[in-house]
This record gives C-alpha cells, sequence and structure tokens, in this order.
C-alpha cells in the first residue's frame, strides 16, 4: 500500500513517468524525484546498492548528496534509465558523464549504458572542436573533482592542443600555395580561437598554453593568446590615484589578489627564448600592473629582464612609470635603475661571450645598444630631474650606473644635472660639485660650453675647468692640430702584461680599443663643429668683401665666434633671443620637457 506520500505528491516531486504510480522517491539537493526502482536499479550501480542495503526491503524514499551537476542532470539521468529520448551536447555532455559515474551506470549492469555512451560523444565530437573542447573544458570548472578523476579536463586540453597544431598547419600550406588572401585567412582562424580561450579559468588556460608549447604551436600565436586573456582579465587597475606624492595605497581586495595571481601565471607562460616577439608596450603595461598588485618580486624581475634585453628599443614614454609608493618620487627610479643593471649585465655577457677583435668597438652590437642607451638615459633623467621628491642619492645613482664609454658627448647628461641643479636650488656646495664631478668638460659640444660656461648654477671650480678646456680646444684649432690634446693622456701603450692572464689581456685590450674608438668619435664630433665655423667664415669674408673690409678683419670675426671668452653683441642677442624662445615653451603646456636655461 502507497504512502500519503506517494499518493499525494508535494507540488515540488517531479515525475518524471506519470501514467505509472511511483514507489521509490529519491531526493537530490533538496529536490525529490517520484521514480520507480526497476528501470534505476537495472541501469544504477550506485541505487541498486542503496536499496539492497536499506534494512527495509520495501524501502520508498533515498537521499543523493553532492551529485555532479545538481537536480537538472539527475533528471537527465534518470529520462535515460526510462528510455526517454534528449539530446546529449557539449552544454551537458561532461555533466552527465559525471553523473554517470557517480550513479555508476556502466557497462556491468547494461549495455550502452550512460557512461558509455557519453564517452563515444567525447570521443566523436568534442575532442574534435576546438570550440567545443574549450566549451567542455569550461564546464569541467563547475564539477571538480570528479571530473579531474575521471580525466575530462586532460583530454579536452590535448584536443585543443592538437587542433591548434593542426588549424597551423594546413594555414601554413595554405600561405604556401595561395596567395596574400591565405595569409589573412590564416590570421582570421588564429583570432578565433585564441578568443575561445579567454572564457577558461587561469589554472585551465595554463594547461592548454603548456600543452601548446609543448606540441609546437607557434609562439607568435602563443603571445598573441596571452595578450587576449590579459586585456579580457585584468580590468579595473589602477582605480586610485597614483600621481598624489602623499599617496597611500589601499589593501588588496580580493579580485586585485585574482588579478595578482592571473598576472604571475601570464608572465610565467610567456615565451622563454629570447628571439620571442613579445611587444615592448605589453611588457611596460604587465609591469605597470605587476607594480600596483604588488605581485612577487620574482615576478617583476623576470618582466624587467626581458625588458632590458631590448632596452635600447625602449621609447622615453614607457620609462617614465609611475611611482605607489608613498612619500617616494613621482616616478619609480628603482625599477628603471633594475632595468639599466639587467642591461649592462647583458651587454658584459655578449662581450665576454666574443673573443675576436673584429666586433669590438663602436660597430659592435652591444656597443650600439649602448650608446643608444645612454642617450634614452640622459633624456630620462632630464625628465625626472625637475621632480621636487627625487632624493639626490637616486639621481647620483642613475647617473654613475653608465660607463664613460656610453656617451660619446656629455650635452645630455650635462643638461639633466642642470635642470636638477635648478629645481632644488637649496642643495649645498658639496653636492652641487659631487653631481658635477659626473660631467666630462672635454665630451661637451661648443653649445654646451657656451651654456655651461655662463650658468650661475655650477660651482666655480666646474665652470673653470669648462674655460680651460675650451682655451686649450681654440688653441688646438688655432694651431691647426688634428688631435683634441688628450689623446695620448687618456690612452695606455696597449701592450699585454706577462703577469695577466689571457683573459684579463683580452679584457684590457678591449677597453684600451674601446677608448681608440671614442677619442675618434669625438674627434670627428669636433672636426664637425670646425668645419660648421670654417663655412662661417668663409661666409664672412666673402660678405666683408663686398662691402670693402679686410681680409684680416674677416678672420678675426671668424675667430670671435670661436671663442667663449668674447662678449660681442651678437653672441649676447643670440643668448637672450634662446632663454625668450624656452620661456615660450614653457608656457605651451610643455610641463615634461625642460631645457638647460
Amino acid at each position: 500500500m502507497l504512502s500519503s506520500s506517494q499518493r499525494y505528491p508535494s507540488p515540488f516531486t517531479t515525475r518524471i513517468f506519470s501514467d505509472v504510480a511511483g514507489d521509490i522517491t529519491i531526493v537530490v539537493d533538496g529536490e525529490s524525484f517520484l521514480l520507480h526502482k526497476f528501470p534505476l536499479v537495472s541501469r544504477s550501480g550506485k541505487i541498486r546498492k542503496m536499496v539492497a542495503d536499506a534494512k527495509d526491503s520495501n524501502i520508498s524514499k533515498l537521499e543523493l548528496h553532492n551529485i555532479p551537476g545538481g537536480p537538472q542532470t539527475f533528471e537527465l539521468a534518470m529520462k535515460f534509465c526510462y528510455g526517454m529520448n534528449f539530446e546529449i551536447t557539449t552544454a551537458n555532455v561532461a555533466h552527465l558523464r559525471c553523473a554517470a559515474e557517480y550513479l555508476e551506470m556502466t557497462e556491468d549492469y547494461r549495455d550502452e549504458n550512460l557512461v558509455e555512451r557519453t564517452e563515444i560523444y567525447l570521443s566523436e565530437v568534442v575532442v574534435q572542436s576546438i570550440e567545443k573542447s574549450v566549451e567542455v573544458l569550461s564546464a569541467c570548472e563547475m564539477l571538480l573533482p570528479t571530473a579531474e578523476e575521471i580525466g575530462i579536463p586532460n583530454r579536452c586540453v590535448e584536443a585543443i592542443a592538437i587542433n591548434a597544431c593542426k588549424e597551423q598547419l594546413v594555414s601554413g600550406l595554405s600561405r604556401l600555395e595561395c596567395n596574400e588572401e591565405s595569409a589573412e585567412l590564416k590570421s582570421g582562424c588564429i583570432e578565433w580561437w585564441i578568443e575561445d580561450l579567454s572564457v577558461l579559468k587561469i589554472d585551465y588556460y595554463q594547461r592548454v598554453i603548456c600543452a601548446m608549447g609543448r606540441l609546437g604551436v607557434r609562439q607568435d600565436s602563443i603571445v598573441a593568446s596571452l595578450m587576449h586573456y590579459a586585456q579580457t582579465s585584468l580590468k579595473g587597475i589602477g582605480k586610485y590615484q597614483i600621481w598624489n606624492p602623499a599617496k597611500t595605497k589601499p589593501s588588496p581586495s580580493l579580485a586585485e589578489h585574482d588579478q595578482s595571481i592571473i598576472l604571475e601565471i601570464l608572465v610565467s607562460l610567456m615565451p622563454s627564448e629570447k628571439s620571442s616577439a613579445i611587444p615592448l608596450s605589453f611588457l611596460f603595461g604587465m609591469l605597470r600592473m605587476a607594480i600596483m598588485l604588488d605581485t612577487s618580486i620574482a615576478c617583476r624581475l623576470e618582466l624587467e629582464r626581458r625588458i632590458a634585453f631590448r632596452l635600447e628599443m625602449v621609447s622615453l614614454d614607457d620609462l617614465l612609470i609611475p611611482s605607489v609608493r608613498s612619500g617616494d618620487s613621482l616616478f619609480d627610479v628603482d625599477t628603471v635603475h633594475r632595468i639599466l643593471v639587467s642591461f649592462l649585465q647583458r651587454v658584459e655577457e655578449e662581450d665576454n661571450e666574443d673573443f675576436g677583435y673584429e666586433s669590438e668597438g663602436l660597430a659592435s652590437t652591444s656597443h650600439g645598444s649602448l650608446l643608444k642607451v645612454g642617450k634614452l638615459i640622459d633624456a630620462y633623467l632630464a625628465e625626472i630631474a625637475p621632480d621636487p621628491y627625487l632624493s639626490l642619492q637616486k639621481f647620483i645613482a642613475m647617473l654613475e650606473i653608465l660607463p664613460d664609454y656610453a656617451r660619446v658627448i656629455d650635452d645630455g647628461l650635462y643638461r639633466a644635472i642642470d635642470i636638477y641643479l635648478k629645481a632644488h636650488p637649496m642643495l649645498s656646495d658639496h653636492d652641487c660639485k659631487k653631481l658635477c664631478k659626473f660631467i666630462d668638460c672635454q665630451k661637451l659640444s661648443q653649445d654646451a660650453c657656451n651654456h655651461a660656461a655662463q650658468n650661475d648654477r655650477l660651482p666655480v671650480q666646474m665652470t673653470v675647468r669648462v674655460l680651460y678646456f675650451e682655451q686649450i680646444r681654440l688653441k688646438n684649432a688655432l694651431s691647426g692640430s688634428s688631435g683634441d690634446g688628450f689623446l695620448s693622456q687618456r690612452i695606455s701603450s696597449g701592450i699585454p702584461s706577462a703577469a695577466m692572464s689571457p683573459r684579463d689581456n683580452y679584457a684590457s685590450l678591449r677597453r684600451e680599443n674601446r677608448e681608440l674608438k671614442l677619442e675618434i668619435s669625438r674627434m670627428r664630433v669636433r672636426l664637425s663643429e670646425l668645419e660648421k665655423e670654417q663655412m662661417y667664415m668663409k661666409q664672412g669674408m666673402i660678405d666683408k668683401s663686398a662691402n670693402g673690409k679686410t681680409f684680416f678683419t674677416s678672420i678675426s670675426k671668424g675667430i670671435g665666434r670661436i671663442g667663449i671668452f668674447g662678449s660681442s653683441p651678437a653672441g649676447g642677442r643670440q643668448q637672450k633671443s634662446g632663454r625668450k624662445s624656452r620661456r615660450s615653451d614653457g608656457k605651451n603646456g610643455k610641463s615634461r620637457r625642460h631645457s638647460t636655461s
């Protein structure tokens, strides 16, 4: 005889087969199902065992806990037991497979049971397509740990990587056989699966990218996928003010903590090969985000190392990283300093690997990169110099890190120091002298020397040095000397010492060779300046001859242009006009670009 609950089921009870009264109620997560024992025990080993183990042979109610997929998936599994038709799709196959495992619907109880049916669908449909594999893999995120025990995620990950390799191969062959249209088709194919991967959680996404790298998917495709995933998942960063010197960073929220983990994993997934074409703008964006999220030190150092490897290609705006620490300078000088240290280590390693003389000097790749970085750092120093919160210690640390051979002329260095002195008028004489020691007066151009000779912000000793070297330069120019008067003092004999090891001898000769190359470059700069002055003198002779002036008067006027001691009216007017133009630049709103006036 049926109980009252069986005769009058509650409104929340689901009846799958309503023509015949049910004889068992199964409760799944609070939802009741009025069912029949025979079709259930004939296909589900778990329900068969529960009925057999029950003390009461007439048991009419069972409870199932933590079934994968919940009541909705259980209802589909029960429909399968009753032989009712329903469609297995990519949206429910993972849930059905896990529920079938939970209910033990294997071949031991009935042929073509739910486990086998779902396995056939996974093998014949899901793993043949990247899109379907991604959808099933995404569904597995809600079916843990059963999905992992069955191995569905691993099969989907491998399927995605294999199918990506197949598409890469097909598109590559099409590119060889067809015209440029195939390349456009190929790029379109890459874009759609890259976009599909962005729906995955970071754990599954990491497994997919690792599998792709292991199976040989192109690095540019992996980099494009990493960039797209970062753009879609790393959002809402930097809501707090970063330009306020008195800023205080709030405690990281849960979302920021998750984003920090995502960023660290994305950095670890970047291709390790040095030739990988990861855009510098993306690296700097990730670095700024890593600083704001306060990620691990290893993550930030890896980004800095990658940037340092191509530092000569970096723009000035990329280096202007805002500081997020309270009471610090406006710009993150420490990060740039670490990047520069890493770059110099790379240059040193490249030099040590090459024991031939052919690649030494200014013609070598490493030294050419060093000269570009020298100009970049000088421009960077000029940008951060006006910062009132920039300490002298940090500024000096940036000044002294570059070696002497990183600069052919010191005009950019002089400009940066002059801006710092102008922005920090309270510096003591001792600190001013310490700064000016980094300027090599022999490496200043004619215009820089003229400016330095009249610069009242410089220490007296610096001004005297500038005048002294300029006087020697003028004397050499008038005497027709081809050198600058200091070549013999700056270059050693270059004879190897018997007490030194071959490697030390090589290092010494390499330094001497580099110094020779630099001296030649400086002499070329001087020669260029003298040629310009010669043109002025010739033009002056022609003009004066037309006005009845003598040849010697023309010569004296030309010499006056070379000298720095003369205070001709023309020179004074030129200086004033330069200052006026610089003041007008300041009114135009270019607050970050500063002159040396």
